[in-house]
């Protein structure tokens, strides 16, 4: 009865460790968090970006052979964002390229991991607007004039634009008034209902809105598409599974929930006009 017993205790132990260095051996997911400032409701933007995630769930699990789970986070202000970057807080970001660059000159050790491509193209067109029936004719004309701009940390809403009135030779001390209105479609109703003599808005929000051309395009300026960006740290099989799986991206159905075609290769020389802009903008 003593042997069987201690049969019984020695085989039970054995057992028990033999499935504790199982589940010892089993990888742990890697877990990915993915960040974005809120540009719309916050469940809206978890729908949109859920076929994203579960994509880059399966392809970058495959691409790395590490199990990977990938969640979303989504700030309310493109600070708290730019913030979470910095400091390692999320592993990868979608940023516009203002956001990226003043990111870069924070942490210069962040890491681009490709570029949106819209019909095959990388640049499209910031707008600055007025009224259809506005006297103003050049940008030189809006001095001592009223001005409606986005977000405060946008690149066309603010960094672009500014760049572009400085060198017509206006100033925020030569505008009768100015404000940061926060989004494109609130700068054009502003400029229509003639809160604004002229507002910087994208082209798209304009050709969306402008059904009936209550408003006309005095200047036009060149934009370059969203980088996606991975933290400082990121580790390289981790950061080239992403990468790759973006730039191999074809899902059409996926792409188009954010109005790209594709994803295309990077580097930060292509956003140096855009850095070259901001710099600029310490003048107005």
């Amino acid at each position: 009865m003593y042997l069987i017993t201690k049969y019984f205790i020695l085989s039970t132990v054995s057992l028990l460790l033999s499935i504790g260095v199982t589940f010892a051996n089993e990888q742990r997911p890697v877990e990915l968090t993915f960040g974005l400032y809120q540009s719309d409701k916050a469940t809206e933007m978890h729908r949109k970006f859920k076929p994203l995630i579960d994509y880059l769930s399966v392809e970058v699990s495959r691409l790395s052979e590490s199990p990977t789970e990938l969640t979303l986070k989504i700030y309310k202000s493109y600070q708290g964002a730019n913030e979470a970057l910095v400091a390692g807080e999320v592993d990868f970001v979608r940023f516009g390229p203002a956001s990226y660059i003043l990111a870069k000159a924070k942490r210069p050790d962040i890491q681009l991991l490709a570029m949106e491509e819209k019909k095959g193209k990388t640049r499209f067109k910031g707008l600055i607007v007025v009224p259809i029936n506005s006297t103003v004719q050049t940008l030189s004309d809006l001095n001592g004039r009223s001005f409606a701009f986005g977000n405060i940390n946008s690149t066309i809403g603010r960094y672009l634009a500014q760049s572009e009135l400085i060198k017509a030779g206006v100033t925020s001390s030569s505008l009768s008034k100015l404000a940061f209105l926060g989004r494109h479609d609130k700068v054009f109703k502003a400029v229509e209902l003639g809160d604004y003599d002229a507002g910087s808005l994208k082209e798209s929000t304009y050709k969306k809105m402008n059904i009936n051309g209550q408003l006309r395009i005095l200047h036009s300026f060149e934009n370059i598409t969203k980088p996606w960006i991975a933290r400082a740290d990121l580790p390289p099989k981790i950061f080239k599974a992403v990468s790759t799986a973006l730039i191999g991206l074809s899902d059409k159905n996926i792409l188009k929930q954010y109005k790209v075609s594709s994803f295309v290769a990077v580097k930060d020389e292509d956003y140096q006009y855009v850095r070259e802009s901001i710099k600029k903008v310490e003048q107005f």
